[in-house]
């Protein structure tokens, strides 16, 4: 493929040393680490002097010093040891051994910690952030902190650095962190899970104490503000958007080179759940099959990326789909052609027909978009997405040309499939308009405002 990325950010860094705080940094596939470390080579040509502090669940970059910590709770020491080992000797028997005898040896202790605080489990992994970046600021080592996430523990580590030692803090709010019920829900309620009043209490300690706080859409953004009406008044931290956009992963052809098989293959990749789940396909199969009985044999739905949700497994088996629905896991790294997870995954998203886009069904998909749908966007490949109240997401789907249905609209859904399947059959799908999103916009935004304050 043609040059994709151009590096272009004509400014002077005043605050060069950043410390960033990213607790799944270098985790191959993984939307939380692909959001930073994406940007990385675009700070680095800017001049921006990175020091990386982590978990130990990633691969150690050597670009620049990049500190791996392990967590204290043992909840959070569960999770980075099976990622370690799984990185360090595959998941194979020694993985299956050493990681059922830790789960073991730690179970009495994750129940007392679950019991006594109810917190998430990397929540921890706060305090070694912590300490190692407060010697880093003592030392003069540091101009600037960002806290990048993801697990929710890198802004913990973060504000506890920005109170104690007055250095700017930057921070990239990924999720919500309030999730709200229903659309009159405005997130103002005490929540009763632990947990989520915690996060409660971290948006608006992030809101007062930041110099500059952003999120990825416009509906997080409305909400975070309807809830802390004073995030933008002159001394408190001002919010904005940025875009994450997606370093267009290597392994891509060219967009052109798509080939019709004999097969319509629609395909989904990155994680499913109840509330995000493949049988929402599944069951709109059936009307189509009866209408053009001839389908049956030529249609197939991929799942990369995750195991098969609860709901997806319950229509396999109603609906006889075993040859339908094929569940192929996560692409991990190919020890033959040494290509990475994701550089494995891009070529499996030009190989597909469609690229199946699940937004969700819950409240917060009017605050989130699918990190994987900027991916989509490099492949040149048509995108069906189901969404769910976010009017940006539908307006970037149909500006670039997409087959686009409301999620909970089963007859709608199952119009658009037949679409689909009268378009492939006419070798006439949907051209999408080359409209990616790189990375280096959300780049020029952040180094602007972390400049401006």
């Amino acid at each position: 493929m043609e040059s994709l990325v151009s590096v272009d950010i004509p400014m002077v860094i005043k605050k060069k040393r950043w410390l960033i705080l990213s607790h799944g940094f270098n985790m191959d596939g993984r939307a939380s680490s692909l959001t930073i470390t994406d940007k990385i080579p675009y700070f680095l040509h800017a001049g921006i002097e990175p020091v990386v502090f982590s978990a130990i669940t990633g691969i150690k970059d050597q670009r620049f010093p990049h500190y791996q910590y392990l967590a204290w709770g043992p909840a959070a020491f569960r999770f980075d040891f099976r990622h370690w080992i799984a990185n360090k000797y595959g998941r194979g028997f020694f993985y299956k051994l050493t990681t059922r005898t830790v789960s073991i040896l730690l179970a009495p202790l994750i129940g007392l910690e679950k019991f006594i605080l109810g917190y998430s489990s990397q929540w921890s992994w706060a305090f070694p952030a912590f300490i190692h970046g407060f010697i880093l600021a003592r030392q003069g080592k540091i101009d600037l902190i960002y806290s990048t996430g993801g697990a929710w523990s890198a802004h913990l580590a973060g504000l506890w650095l920005k109170k104690a030692t007055g250095l700017p803090l930057i921070v990239e709010v990924h999720d919500p962190l309030v999730i709200r019920k229903n659309p009159n829900d405005q997130g103002f309620e005490r929540p009763k899970n632990r947990d989520a009043r915690f996060r409660h209490y971290l948006e608006k300690q992030l809101i007062r104490f930041s110099d500059k706080v952003w999120w990825f859409t416009d509906g997080a953004l409305h909400y975070a503000k309807v809830r802390n009406p004073n995030l933008s008044t002159p001394n408190n931290a001002h919010g904005f958007v940025v875009t994450p956009g997606a370093q267009p992963p290597g392994g891509l052809k060219s967009k052109n080179q798509h080939q019709y098989s004999d097969k319509l293959n629609l395909c989904h990749f990155g994680s499913l759940a109840k509330d995000r789940s493949l049988s929402t396909v599944l069951w709109a199969l059936i009307p189509l099959f009866k209408k053009y009985p001839h389908a049956r044999e030529l249609i197939r739905v991929h799942a990369y990326g995750a195991p098969l949700d609860s709901l997806s497994i319950e229509a396999v088996e109603k609906l006889g789909f075993s040859d339908v629905l094929l569940a192929h896991g996560r692409l991990e790294i190919d020890p033959i052609t040494g290509k990475s997870g994701r550089e494995r995954v891009a070529e499996k998203m030009q190989e597909a027909a469609v690229l199946i886009l699940l937004h969700g069904n819950d409240e917060w998909c009017a605050e989130y978009i699918p990190s994987k749908f900027y991916d989509y966007l490099w492949t040149g490949r048509p995108i069906w997405g189901i969404t769910h109240r976010n009017p940006q997401l539908d307006q970037m789907l149909l500006e670039r040309g997409a087959y686009l249905s409301a999620e909970g609209d089963s007859e709608g859904i199952a119009m658009t499939l037949e679409r689909i399947w009268l378009d492939w059959q006419a070798k006439s799908l949907i051209e999408p308009i080359w409209k990616p999103i790189g990375v280096d916009q959300a780049v020029k935004t952040i180094l602007t405002q972390a400049q401006d304050r």
